[in-house]
C-alpha cells in the first residue's frame, strides 16, 4: 500500500541525490581508492585465493575504468560485485565464494566511507521538512548498495527518508526515467506532486526534467558548466539543501 501524502502541499514529495547533495567527500580520490583496492586485494589473499597482486590489481582497475564510461552510455548499474567477479574469473577464480566477496568489497569501501560526512545543512533540513509534512525519498547513483547503505547509516540519515533507492539495486542509473518511477511508486505519485534535489545536471537535473518532476540543482560542490548558456537548466538553483525549506515555502 503505496503511503499517504500531504494534500495541503504542492510538492509533498522531495527526492534527493546522496553524494555531494546530503554528504560531502574530504579525502584525495586516487589516495583513497588505492587504499581500498589495496584492502581488498589484502581480503581476497587472506581468503585463500593465491593472486598475482601485480596482475590482478590493474586488471581490476582497467575493468573499473571501462566500466564507468560504459554505464554512463547506457545507464545501466552492473555492479561493482559483478566487475570484481569477472576479474576474478579472468584470474583463475569462477567460483568464488559470495562471503568473500561481499568482505572485499566491504572492506575496499571502507576506505572511502571514512572520508563522508554530513553538510552541516543536512540534518536541520531534513528535520524541518518532515515537521512540515513532506514525504522524503532517496535516489543514489552507485555501484555497491551496500556501500550506500552504510554512508546513510553513518550521516543519521535512514529514518528522515521512506525510500532509498540505488542504481546498484535498481540495475539502472538516473537519469533514466525508471529510477524515478519507482520511487514515486512508493507515494502513488505523480510527477508533478514530486521535486528532485541534487548537484549533477545530467544524473539528477535532466532525468527530473524529463519525467515532470520539479528540478533543483544545489551548487556547493556541483561540477560547474564550461558554457552555462549551453547547460541542463534547473527549475531553481540553490547553493545547499539548508535553503530548500525556504524555497518550497516560496514556491507554496
Amino acid at each position: 500500500m503505496a503511503i499517504p501524502l500531504n494534500s495541503t502541499l504542492r510538492f509533498p514529495v522531495l527526492l534527493f541525490d546522496l553524494g555531494s547533495t546530503l554528504i560531502y567527500f574530504d579525502g584525495d580520490w586516487p589516495v583513497v581508492m588505492a587504499e581500498g583496492q589495496a584492502a581488498l586485494v589484502s581480503r581476497l589473499l587472506a581468503g585463500g585465493l593465491a593472486l598475482d597482486v601485480a596482475v590482478f590489481s590493474p586488471a581490476f582497475q582497467q575493468r573499473l575504468q571501462a566500466y564507468f564510461v560504459q554505464r554512463e552510455r547506457e545507464l545501466v548499474e552492473h555492479t561493482t560485485a559483478a566487475i570484481l567477479r569477472a576479474t576474478l574469473a579472468a584470474s583463475g577464480y569462477p567460483e568464488v565464494p559470495d562471503g568473500l566477496v561481499k568482505d572485499a568489497l566491504q572492506a575496499m569501501y571502507r576506505a572511502s566511507q571514512a572520508c563522508w560526512h554530513p553538510e552541516a545543512e543536512t540534518l536541520p533540513a531534513l528535520e524541518a521538512l518532515k515537521q512540515r509534512g513532506y514525504r522524503l525519498g532517496m535516489i543514489s547513483n552507485a555501484a555497491d548498495d551496500a556501500d550506500v547503505q552504510c554512508l546513510v547509516d553513518q550521516a543519521g540519515l535512514r529514518g528522515y527518508f521512506d525510500v532509498i533507492l540505488t542504481s546498484a539495486a535498481q540495475g539502472i542509473r538516473k537519469p533514466h526515467p525508471r529510477i524515478f518511477q519507482a520511487a514515486l511508486a512508493t507515494w502513488d505519485a505523480a510527477p508533478s506532486q514530486a521535486v528532485m534535489v541534487g548537484d549533477t545536471l545530467g544524473a539528477d537535473i535532466q532525468g527530473a526534467r524529463d519525467l515532470g518532476i520539479f528540478s533543483v540543482w544545489l551548487t556547493r560542490r556541483a561540477e560547474l558548466p564550461a558554457d552555462p548558456l549551453l547547460a541542463i537548466q534547473p527549475d531553481a538553483t540553490l547553493e545547499h539543501v539548508g535553503e530548500l525549506p525556504a524555497l518550497l515555502d516560496a514556491l507554496g
